[in-house]
């Protein structure tokens, strides 16, 4: 499975905003982006008048690294968004917000996208009762998410379900701390969704 490997904190520089990439080093003094706030390279200092497909194209690419998919990917999240009934940017964002990886980071169980991706992958997560390790995975309504029995006995898990135990999750998802279970008990409306991004210019680079 394709992933990018490089800097995490470079992305943010590049996007000019914080984008949580890195679970709790973000909110120390040691974030990329409090340190150097401007974009990396040999001029990432300079001022530069960025034009309206410069726009879209930032927008789309704090999007994709933001959920952490690759090209082709979002691409394909952008195409069966736009087959959907309704607004195809806010259609493309809950596409985005109902991936497995990003259910168990809202739910408190990761402190960063990143490290959900890893732990789904690494089978520690069960949906509807079956072993699930594709980060990719849409959740529905009505799906619910656990940790399988083994993973219980990993210090790791332990140290994230008691993070879990204090976390409010947004009002789509429900999280039961005595059970070790989170629900998907609707689907995310654009009010819950904590993407920063203006899905409209998304939709305005990919409709050229």
């Amino acid at each position: 499975m394709a992933r990018y490997t490089g800097a995490q904190c470079k992305l943010c520089r590049r996007e000019g905003q914080k984008l949580y990439l890195k679970g709790d080093r973000c909110y120390t003094g040691k974030c990329g982006i409090d340190r150097r706030s401007y974009a990396p390279g040999q001029h990432g200092q300079s001022r530069k008048k960025i034009s309206e497909y410069g726009l879209q194209l930032r927008e789309k690419q704090k999007a994709r690294r933001f959920y952490g998919v690759l090209e082709k990917q979002f691409r394909n999240y952008y195409h069966k968004a736009s087959r959907q009934p309704g607004m195809t940017g806010e259609n493309l964002l809950r596409l985005l917000e109902r991936r497995l990886d990003n259910v168990v980071y809202r739910l408190g169980l990761a402190a960063s996208r990143n490290e959900a991706r890893q732990l789904v992958r690494h089978g520690h997560f069960k949906v509807n009762g079956r072993k699930t390790n594709i980060p990719s995975f849409l959740v529905r309504v009505g799906d619910e998410i656990t940790v399988r029995e083994r993973s219980l006995e990993s210090p790791r898990v332990k140290e994230l379900l008691e993070r879990a135990a204090d976390n409010t999750p947004p009002a789509w998802l429900e999280y039961n701390a005595d059970q070790i279970k989170g629900r998907v008990v609707a689907l995310p409306s654009r009010e819950q969704i904590d993407a920063p991004v203006q899905e409209t210019l998304i939709v305005e680079l990919y409709s050229k």
